[in-house]
C-alpha cells in the first residue's frame, strides 16, 4: 500500500514538473535578472561587494549562494600531464533549434530607449509606432536619456520535449 502511494506521489511530481511554467525575466530598470520554476526554485544574478556577481539559488525556501567567477583551489593542476581527448560532437539540426525557440512565449517585452542623438531618435519613433501597432510589445523612444529593457519569456518543459519529438 505504501509503495502505491509513493509511486502515485512520484508520478504527480513528474507531471507537475512537466507542466509547471519556467520564466526568464530580464529587467534593467530594477536590476532583476532571474529564472524561476514556479513553486520549486528561483535562480537570480545579483551584485556582490567582494566578487563581481553572485548567483542566488532559492529552492524549497533555502538560500544558496554560488560565485561563478571565484577561482577554485583544484583548478591549479598542470594540464600538460593530462592526455587531451578529441571529442566528436554531433551537431544539432537547425530545424530542431528553431522548433525549440518557437516553443518559447514572450509574456512581456518593453523597450524604452534614447540613443543620445535626437536625429536617430526621431527616425526610430515612426518605426517603433508601427511595431507597437502590430505587436503586443511596448517600444518607446524618449529624448530624456532613459534606457530600459524588460523581457519576460515563459515556457513549459512539456513543450520543449514535444518540439523535439514532433516533426
Amino acid at each position: 500500500m505504501l509503495l502505491y502511494i509513493l509511486s502515485i506521489l512520484l508520478l504527480l511530481l513528474i507531471v507537475y514538473v512537466l507542466f509547471v511554467p519556467v520564466t526568464l525575466v530580464i529587467d534593467t530598470s530594477t536590476h532583476q535578472y532571474y529564472i524561476k520554476v514556479k513553486g520549486l526554485a528561483k535562480a537570480s544574478i545579483e551584485a556582490d561587494e567582494h566578487e563581481i556577481i553572485k548567483i542566488r539559488l532559492r529552492a524549497f525556501r533555502f538560500d544558496f549562494f554560488l560565485y561563478p567567477l571565484k577561482l577554485r583551489s583544484g583548478d591549479k593542476s598542470d594540464k600538460s600531464t593530462k592526455a587531451v581527448k578529441k571529442s566528436t560532437r554531433k551537431s544539432i539540426p537547425v530545424k530542431k533549434v528553431v522548433r525549440v525557440l518557437k516553443s518559447f512565449e514572450v509574456v512581456d517585452f518593453q523597450l524604452d530607449i534614447d540613443t543620445g542623438n535626437c536625429i536617430a531618435n526621431a527616425k526610430l519613433y515612426p518605426v517603433f509606432a508601427f511595431l507597437n501597432f502590430y505587436s503586443r510589445s511596448a517600444l518607446n523612444v524618449n529624448f530624456e536619456g532613459r534606457n530600459k529593457v524588460l523581457l519576460s519569456i515563459q515556457n513549459r518543459p512539456i513543450r520543449i520535449i514535444r518540439s523535439f519529438i514532433n516533426i
